[in-house]
């Protein structure tokens, strides 16, 4: 994904206006007439987008949301809220079902959940956050229910995180469905896409902003671009959200593939939803922007079957070394050691029960002078009738803090690699969201391997929590958190990545005080 380098002029008014985090290029030394170096500002604002969870007639969706604590806690009054956006038109040429007797299910309240429900009404918050260190939560079981786009201010910006689970009990897409809301951003690449027979993916595509942004959806297959004409210059209408169906863009179905959302102009959110019909379904979060190597932290123990997607967006091709980094070291997978992934081609490798009973991550190295790629896991749980299925995008290093928002007793699962140097970190459990209080624990990753670990709950906590895990030394970590909700005999789970929370912004400190020239 894109980041933006700004002057220190443009800083300022980044700090006040833009919504999400900016980057700054600190200066390289403190060399003689070099501008000093940067400082850290907490950003003052954030924006997140929440895709419609699903038009299943037999789902509960339950939102969260949490900001970790900060210096000088909250200021009185301040707000972070997530609100419905416009209502989503669908683009497959199909009615949109999610919208039939929508004025019936509009006048009943959706199921209550500890006291709390999702309101869906255009300009009423479906929850706030209103101080640091509690997570807040609202549920709903609307198949309607919309996209939410949600802004956080002034403290409870820095590390606000926001995350929506939806349980789909039966039919397509059946199990456990959990995504990250994510900032929006100008372009996305999924690895591990799909237009296959029995297999439904939807990209949702929302637009933040007051004026229309326009996307292309570009697929690659394993021989390379396939055409999609009408997935070229799709308008997204302002404060507005729209699903496309991938298989509607192609007449060629295609098992792997790979999808790029590139804005032309403006900018927006992007996640697939892939629902399939014998072993269910969850939600593609977008790789790591595209890099020499990759981390995919946190295959289950238990995963019966590992599928490698990865796919080289540049104009060279990608040769990297395959390794799994497990409890007590790195292999190379027997038949697997190496991939080669030409470029502008999608390729796959299926790795089977790869992990063997024991849980790790799978790291991609980079030869010299070799291409970049992006890449995601596809992981199936279970077995005949009761599989269910997980993706795992490549995902960056935590520089400071990272948050996951939504975890439960004894149902959440932190997986941390070190893939260089060996790390500590430091994990924190939020109070629950009906109360108890915070507990922190410090963990030693050591170099190439995967740590796995339920992570610490609240002390006399009630409801649901969250799991914050800050760097304290050594080299690069990467981090996921599986949460597993197994209902009538299917293992249902869901993986999400655990980036850096970005909560702050490189600020460079002023050579000098002028304040007291005058004009």
């Amino acid at each position: 994904m894109n980041r933006t380098t700004l002057s220190l002029f443009a800083t300022t008014a980044v700090l006040a206006v833009v919504t999400g985090v900016a980057a700054l290029n600190p200066p390289s030394g403190d060399h003689a007439g070099a501008p000093p170096r940067a400082g850290r500002m907490p950003v003052q604002r954030s924006a997140l987008l929440c895709p419609a969870p699903t038009s299943s007639d037999v789902a509960s969706t339950t939102y969260t949301a949490f900001t970790p604590p900060g210096k000088g806690g909250a200021a009185a009054g301040a707000t972070a809220d997530l609100l419905p956006v416009a209502g989503p038109a669908r683009t497959d040429g199909k009615k949109d079902e999610s919208k039939k007797d929508a004025s019936k299910d509009s006048a009943k309240d959706d199921k209550k959940k500890d006291g709390k429900k999702a309101e869906t009404d255009p300009g009423k918050p479906v929850l706030s956050l209103k101080e640091p260190g509690k997570p807040v939560t609202a549920t709903t079981e609307r198949s309607d229910a919309p996209a939410l786009l949600g802004s956080a201010a002034g403290p409870l910006a820095p590390g606000w995180t926001a995350q929506q689970t939806t349980t789909v009990a039966a039919g397509g897409g059946r199990g456990l469905h959990g995504l990250t809301c994510a900032p929006p951003d100008t372009s996305f690449w999924f690895p591990g896409a799909s237009t296959a027979k029995g297999r439904q993916d939807y990209v949702h595509v929302s637009n933040p902003d007051n004026s229309a942004a326009v996307v292309d959806l570009e697929l690659y297959g394993p021989d390379g671009r396939i055409k999609a004409p009408s997935g070229e210059g799709v308008t997204v209408p302002p404060r507005s959200t729209v699903p496309v169906l991938l298989s509607s863009l192609t007449d060629a179905p295609t098992e792997n593939l790979t999808l790029h959302v590139a804005a032309r102009s403006g900018r927006v959110g992007a996640a697939v939803q892939a629902s399939d019909d014998k072993t269910g379904g969850d939600w593609l979060a977008p790789s790591a922007d595209a890099a020499a190597g990759a981390v995919l932290p946190g295959i289950p123990a238990d995963a019966t079957s590992v599928r490698l997607v990865a796919f080289a967006p540049g104009t060279d091709d990608a040769d990297v070394t395959v390794r799994l980094a497990g409890p007590s070291g790195s292999i190379s997978p027997a038949g697997h050691e190496s991939l080669h992934v030409k470029s502008g081609m999608t390729t796959v490798v299926d790795l089977g029960d790869l992990t063997k009973g024991e849980a790790g991550s799978l790291l991609l190295t980079g030869a010299r002078g070799s291409g970049a790629v992006v890449a995601a896991l596809r992981v199936t749980r279970g077995k005949d009738d009761k599989q269910e299925t997980a993706f795992i995008p490549a995902t960056p290093a935590i520089e400071g803090r990272g948050t996951v928002a939504d975890n439960r007793p004894k149902a959440s699962t932190l997986s941390l690699v070190a893939p260089g140097k060996e790390a500590q970190v430091k994990v924190t459990a939020s109070a629950g969201s009906e109360g108890g209080t915070p507990v922190s624990k410090t963990y030693t990753v050591k170099a190439g391997t995967t740590l796995t670990v339920e992570p610490p709950q609240p002390a006399d906590g009630k409801g649901v929590f969250a799991v914050t895990v800050e760097k304290v030394s050594g080299g690069p970590v990467h981090a996921s958190r599986m949460l597993a909700l197994p209902k009538d005999g299917v293992p249902m789970f869901t993986i999400q990545p655990i980036p850096d929370d970005r909560s702050s912004v490189a600020v460079p400190k002023a050579e000098q005080d002028l304040s007291m020239l005058n004009g």
